[in-house]
């Protein structure tokens, strides 16, 4: 029970409690400007640490097992959009466009770290390839998630001039940055990641203020019914579990160990929240709100079943 409370973050509690505190409170007129610009900045410099951290020779190392690799890049940027699209057939009697074009966005963002890491640990298994997969991921997201959200969904106009301009100026620049800089920098940050964890999420407690400050003032909540709540919920209940299924069945037909499965597993079927958020401010914009919906409430489901799945992974690896 200690393990899977360390597994089910309080920071889960603290965006619940921000997103009712731009509910009740929203940023308006210039105090939304102030807040905007701040928001940007954040995010600038979430991507900036993200590259800092990223240990270059660790992800060549990494390569040795790409077999793993191409399949978890294969279920998180091919499988889940795949079945995204296949959700428009919910429109607009389950989902209306907002919601799926949410619901979209989650299936072309990259796999989480952090916690696939967790639960690999937590199931006993290859936590160095959990750590290697996380982390490709999230590198290629940086520039397929962009790329995917414009080709299916539209995002940000099909990618124009001001598009590029934004994800170049917040995404690719800082993390580009922190990696030329990880020569000087990244023994620090290394030494200092506990309080440097606390920079990211304030950044993205930030964000999230933000993007429903806009839906409050833009009165978009309105256009959601618990209905269509429900309906939300019940599309990615089915979501995840039919990613499990297909990662665990994939797994076995493809011919990998019990440990590497288990990798494949976590990493092939979650999506990362962290890199997620800041995207969709950068993406969305003003519509960012309802476009971060489905994947807070994906986020915080995944980790509630898979916590349920790694102890009992843990069980029958010990037995």
């Amino acid at each position: 029970m200690h393990r899977l409370v360390r597994v089910l973050d309080p920071f889960l509690l603290l965006l619940g409690a921000t997103v009712a505190l731009a509910a009740l409170l929203p940023a308006r007129g210039a105090a939304a400007d102030v807040v905007g610009v701040a928001a940007k900045v954040a995010v600038g410099l979430l991507f900036f640490l993200y590259g800092a951290r990223l240990s270059t020779r660790e992800t060549l190392d990494g390569l040795r097992h790409w077999r793993l690799h191409l399949t978890v890049l294969a279920c998180t940027f091919l499988l889940f959009p795949l079945l995204g699209l296949a959700a428009r057939g919910l429109v607009p009697h389950v989902l209306t466009e907002e919601l799926w074009t949410g619901l979209m966005f989650l299936c072309v963002v990259p796999s989480t770290i952090q916690s696939s890491i967790a639960f690999t640990s937590l199931a006993r298994g290859n936590v160095p390839a959990a750590i290697c997969a996380g982390t490709y991921s999230s590198l290629l997201g940086i520039v397929l998630t962009p790329l995917l959200a414009a080709l299916l969904v539209g995002a940000v106009g099909g990618l124009s001039v001001d598009g590029l301009r934004d994800i170049t100026l917040q995404l690719l620049a800082p993390f580009l940055a922190g990696q030329l800089l990880r020569r000087w920098i990244g023994g620090f940050v290394t030494r200092h990641r506990a309080a440097l964890s606390r920079v990211d999420r304030t950044a993205i407690l930030l964000v999230v203020y933000t993007a429903f400050s806009q839906g409050m003032v833009e009165g978009v909540w309105q256009q959601v019914s618990p209905w269509r709540l429900a309906g939300l919920f019940g599309t990615e209940a089915v979501l995840l579990a039919v990613m499990l299924t297909l990662t665990a069945w994939g797994g076995r037909r493809l011919g990998f160990d019990r440990a590497d499965r288990t990798a494949i597993l976590f990493a092939g079927s979650k999506k990362s929240l962290a890199a997620g958020l800041p995207m969709a401010a950068v993406l969305f914009g003003a519509q960012a709100s309802l476009a971060v919906l489905p994947l807070m409430l994906f986020h915080q489901m995944q980790l509630m079943v898979c916590a349920v799945i790694a102890r009992r992974l843990a069980r029958r690896a010990d037995s």
